[in-house]
């Protein structure tokens, strides 16, 4: 992100973003990417709005016995509030983070997902 310092645009790097490693399934990746790249976003927002809109819907119904052989490992950056309630939402569910991720795409809205260039903002 940009910012405006006496007159100057500064990049800095957003400091409510933290990075975070987990594994996910590798088809569902890479069906995401795909559109991800068609509607002009990057994966990990697609990802924060779905588990945006699954926290708001209240319940969380996840069967363990369903979940994917292929997960392959993920690293990318996060908002920092919505991670710490993912951890804390998985804890209570008894569930790991990969589920809730894995879970979490069901609720994308791809319409409120912030686009690519989000992260050039000027504040």
């Amino acid at each position: 992100m940009w910012k405006l310092v006496d007159g100057k645009l500064v990049q800095t790097s957003d400091n409510t973003r933290v990075a975070f490693r987990t594994n996910i399934s590798e088809s569902l990746l890479h069906n995401l990417a795909e559109e991800a790249e068609k509607h002009n976003t990057h994966l990990n927002y697609m990802i924060e709005n779905g588990l945006m809109n699954l926290f708001k819907e209240g319940s969380i119904n996840y069967n363990k016995k369903l979940r994917p052989k292929d997960r392959i490992q993920y690293k990318t950056t996060y908002d920092k509030e919505l991670l710490k309630d993912t951890k804390r939402i998985a804890k209570e569910n008894k569930l790991n983070i990969n589920d809730l991720i894995e879970l979490s795409t069901q609720f994308i809205q791809i319409e409120e997902c912030k686009k690519r260039n989000y992260r050039y903002r000027t504040e």
